[in-house]
């Protein structure tokens, strides 16, 4: 498997980073959004990553916060929530790796993880023709707004057995959405989805999803 590439990918006057993995005959490629309070550096969304790359799958996971960004967050917490903001640099992503010569070829989906699920999906209503599938993790698809209805993307939305306001939160989205949408509860998981086995499950899902909407 060819070795993770740290990247740098420059949107207006500031620079994200991110780590992209590109297996060797790869038919799509996945790119992260990370939810609140987390980086690329998500243990759990990098298990998901690994197992989409086993699987044929790139991935590119990136910071969507800059460091200062970052060190103001920890202490206010509202760009964290600010989903018309994340959604702009996302879709910003999405344009560079669609005119990168080693990604521009490839499929590309969307994994969005708690409130990253949001700005995957409003990221996928404003790019129908790039953005070709959508994985929740836990996700916030809630406060997507008025853009959930007008995503075109196959949608899988996974959420823990155990975590009962967000299973509420995604079977209200799944009744707004126009898409193909799929919406799986993982059993004794809750949020973080830290019980054994819970994130082998989500892996093997977001794998499967992907497998069949970026050939």
């Amino acid at each position: 498997m060819q070795r993770e590439n740290m990247i740098k990918i420059p949107i207006g006057n500031i620079e994200l980073e991110g780590d992209l993995q590109i297996p060797k005959g790869a038919s799509g490629l996945v790119l992260f959004v990370h939810g609140s309070g987390s980086s690329r550096h998500s243990p759990r969304n990098r298990f998901v990553a690994e197992q989409l790359n086993k699987g044929g799958l790139a991935t590119l996971l990136i910071d969507l916060l800059t460091r200062e960004e970052e060190l103001v967050d920890l202490q206010t917490a509202h760009l964290r929530f600010d989903i018309p903001l994340l959604t702009k640099r996302v879709s910003a992503i999405c344009n560079w790796l669609k005119k990168e010569k080693a990604t521009q070829s490839l499929s590309l989906g969307l994994f969005g993880a708690s409130t990253g699920a949001a700005a995957a999906l409003a990221t996928a209503a404003e790019m129908p023709g790039q953005v070709k599938a959508v994985v929740s993790r836990g996700g916030r698809p809630d406060l997507t707004g008025p853009g959930l209805s007008k995503v075109q993307a196959p949608t899988l939305l996974i959420v823990g057995g155990h975590d009962t306001p967000v299973i509420e939160m995604n079977e209200e989205a799944e009744d707004q959405m126009t898409c193909q949408s799929e919406l799986v509860i993982v059993p004794g998981a809750t949020h973080l989805f830290e019980e054994a086995g819970t994130l082998e499950e989500v892996a093997k899902l977001a794998v499967n999803w992907f497998k069949a909407h970026l050939q």
